[in-house]
């Protein structure tokens, strides 16, 4: 199945300003880079809530699914 890379890039847009800042620079860096698997682990990380993605980035809560780990690394470094 081929990811929509406009759609996932679209659902970068968080409602949480520290962490739409966070996906900005992540989409600027990162973003045309990123392999198909990435880009599926990416669009199923974008499915969680906004305060689980960013209690990961920011560290206070680990992130359990291995799958989200890489993904979860990239957006740290901006």
């Amino acid at each position: 199945m081929t990811i929509n890379r406009g759609r996932v890039r679209w659902q970068c847009r968080r409602a949480l300003l520290e962490l739409d800042l966070v996906f900005t620079r992540f989409l600027e860096r990162h973003f045309d880079r990123l392999t198909d698997d990435q880009l599926a682990d990416l669009d199923d990380l974008l499915r969680c809530d906004d305060y689980d993605i960013w209690a990961w980035v920011n560290g206070s809560k680990a992130c359990e699914n291995d799958r989200w780990k890489e993904m979860i690394g990239l957006l740290r470094q901006g």
